[in-house]
């Protein structure tokens, strides 16, 4: 197994298979540290910002123990040699940007949830980051670096020695520590250093005695280390996307694994020394044998420098489509959390040096059914950049986007906008895309008959018609549900065109400020069209009336409509906090706010259609039912609103082991379940009464039983009785009408037996009907009860026939 730190979760994935078989959810903040325990490898440690540290079962992804420390948790370590206690990095308490290595001693408790407060300091001063510190051979001593200083603190002498470089950057050099790493059989320190040394320390108890060797081959900062589990080998990495591995500490014998596509940010080894992973700056994660060839890659959601193209959906695979590697197009699946593929649009070897003008990604747009693509790519320069319009045809058999036709300068100024004709029913014929562009025109491009015999193709597409508004910068575009109409915007004006004859038919206009976006109603809402100006304010047009239907004052800085309903969703940044307000344009209202979405700045989202719709039981989600929403943030952070609690979704890989009341997820499962439903459903059409387990509420004590761990469960004797006894009914606290029925029944022993049969169910409905109501009842007589037996067994079979 894989375990990675993801956000607030972990995740557990496959080695052999690159799959995420578990996440584990629970802390409220940010992950910042995991560990095995060194006394069970079964069991992961994981500590968070919020303060906690929490024990783990990976294998059934089930929490253990969370102990709660109170300090934000920066970092985390666990050295075998510590018996009960952990390591962390907390911040110092009245000091700003200065932190602590503290020892905290995890308490021992019957509970889940335990306080952890018993901290004591080791080192002062150190850094924030996991990198900078290291526990040396069998936890004998502790190396932490900062800045240009290295200090090692041993633990049985209370000795710290304290050694620092020079500051002074002579001959490109920079003394600046980046990592450190400690031997595991040695006593030996590696550090990496900013200006792509590593420094080999020995002979440290001394503070005046001590030497170090240097090793160089990164022209740039070395980003982490890592020693083999013999401690024969040595590996490092950094910018250059390339992993060196130095054998017995010599710089004369080592050996690369160039190429692997980004930055390395971390390097670990598998406790067996089979294996070893790199994490990557673009969200990957590499796993390499021993021998130094790559294995299996693990991609996420690359991190690009600037989401250019915004967020598109890919109708063929609903992957979410954005900028990924530099001049390529990502294809991210949000089902399983990795990347489907990359699309190679700009097809230029790209340059990692600053300074230089190179070609990016920066529109792209689908047709309805996803067999075309369309991709805009131009240069870096402000003043005459190169364009290029891409067009692409999904081939079948090849499984992939072919380029069809390449435009070279569609406009004279950048692109601002495009977008296809979506009109499903009439299949290619009816395609049309329309770019928009800051030379102040649009332009509509469709496909003709391709006479070229070279090209090997029957179609390409071609320049229709030409549009501009009083020579205003075009700026954004979109066609209705219907395709009927063309919405494009000038500046300050929206201007509303026919798709067939390309006539102007009316102009919309909300001075002052330009408009930022624009889009039409769908199904019951069609008739309108919804724009947002940059200066905070949201406008409903009537498109029959020609009139403003509603406007309001919200600074939308994204405007995105669901595709499968008539909602749209607008996000508002104000006060350094993004809203979300969703509505329908016939209602000025919204259906759903949500203030204070996150804190960072929200600057794309997408509606992405479920597979089947989702059955809410809230009502404010009812929006939700047939798309699920995504968002984008200025740090590069993918979020989604979620219809369901934390708990609820993380059910099915937290609860593996608990025998559930309902059925495995097998074939037979679900065809037993489907018929059970269909017996339920006929009971219902046939009146029969529903019959409604009261004991639905298992007791926690069976709870607790099968939700544990087997290996950390105690023997099974010990728990006989406290389960047996859990699945007694209390008979101690007696209502008060059971009280009165004792007695009563007791005074009526003479009485015949059907008498006695029949007193004794009515008595229990009795009950029942008192217990359902939760009052008390007046008691009746002897006589009136007498009254009732004789009513009771009046036969009235003979309405029947009537």
């Amino acid at each position: 197994y894989l375990l990675c730190a993801s956000g607030d979760f972990v995740k557990v994935y496959s080695v052999n298979t690159e799959e995420t078989l578990r996440l584990m959810g629970g802390h409220a903040d940010l992950v910042t540290g995991i560990q095995l325990n060194p006394h069970n490898h079964m069991q992961l440690y994981s500590s968070s910002l919020d303060g906690t540290i929490k024990l783990w079962d990976f294998m059934d992804g089930i929490p253990i123990k969370t102990f709660t420390v109170g300090s934000k948790l920066l970092a985390l370590y666990t050295p075998a040699s510590a018996e009960d206690s952990v390591f962390v990095v907390i911040p110092k308490k009245g000091e700003r940007d200065t932190f602590q290595l503290v020892s905290v001693k995890l308490t021992k408790g019957a509970g889940q949830d335990l306080e952890a407060k018993e901290l004591s300091v080791v080192l002062d001063g150190v850094g924030a980051s996991m990198k900078h510190i290291a526990f040396g051979r069998e936890g004998a001593y502790v190396a932490s670096v900062k800045d240009v200083n290295l200090q090692v603190y041993f633990f049985k002498r209370k000795l710290l020695n304290r050694f620092s470089l020079s500051t002074m950057k002579t001959k490109g050099g920079d003394n600046h520590f980046s990592c450190v790493v400690c031997h595991p059989t040695e006593d030996c320190i590696a550090t990496g250093h900013a200006d792509g040394k590593i420094r080999l320390w020995r002979n440290f108890h001394h503070r005046k005695e001590y030497t170090y060797s240097t090793l160089h081959w990164h022209h740039d900062i070395v980003m982490d280390l890592a020693f083999s589990v013999e401690g024969t080998r040595l590996l490092s990495g950094g910018v250059e996307s390339v992993l060196v591995q130095w054998h017995n500490e010599s710089s004369c014998q080592k050996d690369f694994l160039p190429r692997l596509g980004s930055p390395i940010e971390y390097i670990s080894m598998s406790s067996d020394g089979a294996l070893c992973c790199t994490l990557h700056t673009d969200n990957r994660i590499t796993i390499i044998n021993s021998n130094l060839r790559f294995s299996r890659s693990i991609q996420g959601l690359i991190k690009s420098r600037d989401v250019k193209t915004g967020l598109a959906v890919d109708p063929r695979t609903k992957a979410l489509v954005l900028n990924g590697e530099p001049g390529h197009l990502q294809f991210y699946s949000l089902q399983s959390d990795q990347q489907l593929f990359s699309l190679d649009i700009v097809q230029r070897q790209y340059i990692h040096q600053a300074g230089l003008k190179q070609s990016d990604l920066v529109k792209v747009a689908f047709s309805a059914q996803g067999t075309w693509l369309a991709t805009v790519e131009e240069s870096e320069e402000v003043t005459d950049p190169e364009l290029q319009l891409k067009l692409w045809f999904y081939h079948e058999e090849m499984q992939s986007f072919q380029l069809n036709t390449r435009i070279n300068t569609p406009h004279d100024n950048h692109i601002t906008d495009m977008c296809f004709r979506d009109m499903d029913e009439l299949g290619d014929d009816s395609l049309i895309l329309v770019t928009t562009g800051r030379d102040c025109v649009f332009k509509v491009w469709v496909m003709v008959e391709d006479t070229d015999p070279e090209t090997q193709q029957s179609v390409s597409w071609s320049c229709d018609f030409v549009g501009s508004y009083h020579n205003y910068q075009a700026t954004n575009c979109c066609f209705s549900e219907d395709g009927s109409l063309l919405a494009v915007s000038f500046e300050e004006t929206v201007t509303v065109w026919d798709s067939l004859t390309w006539d102007l038919k009316c102009t919309f206009c909300h001075p002052p400020g330009n408009i930022r976006n624009i889009c039409f109603g769908r199904l019951t809402c069609s008739k309108y069209l919804i724009g947002a100006t940059d200066y905070g304010f949201l406008c409903c047009w009537n498109l029959l009336t020609c009139a403003l239907e509603w406007s309001a004052h919200l600074n939308v800085v994204v405007l995105q409509p669901d595709p499968l309903s008539e909602h749209i969703a607008a996000v508002s940044w104000l006060s350094k906090e993004s809203s979300l307000f969703v509505f329908k344009p016939n209602e000025p209202r919204p259906i759903y706010i949500q203030r204070n979405l996150c804190k960072e700045k929200i600057l794309l989202a997408a509606f992405v259609p479920r597979d089947e719709p989702e059955i809410i039981s809230s009502e404010k989600y009812l929006w939700l039912r047939k798309s699920q929403l995504f968002f984008l943030t200025d740090t590069q952070e993918l979020m989604t609103l979620s219809t369901k609690s934390l708990e609820e979704r993380l059910t099915p890989s937290s609860k593996q082991l608990a025998v559930e009341e309902s059925l495995p997820v097998t074939p037979f499962s679900l065809l037993l379940g489907k018929h059970r439903h269909q017996q339920a459903q006929e009971d219902i059409d046939l009146g029969k009464p529903v019959v409604h387990n009261k004991q639905e509420q298992a007791s926690p004590a069976v709870k607790e039983l099968l939700h544990t761990p087997a290996h950390v469960l105690p023997s099974a004797s010990f728990l006989c009785t406290i389960f047996i006894n859990s699945l007694l009914i209390s008979k101690e606290n007696k209502s008060a009408e059971e009280v009165a029925d004792e007695v009563e029944m007791e005074s009526e022993k003479a009485e015949d037996d059907s008498d006695e049969e029949d007193a004794t169910e009515m008595e229990q409905e009795d009950t029942s009907h008192m217990e359902l109501l939760g009052e008390m009842t007046c008691k009746l007589s002897k006589s009136q009860e007498k009254e009732l037996r004789k009513i009771r067994k009046t036969d009235y079979s003979w309405i029947s026939a009537f």
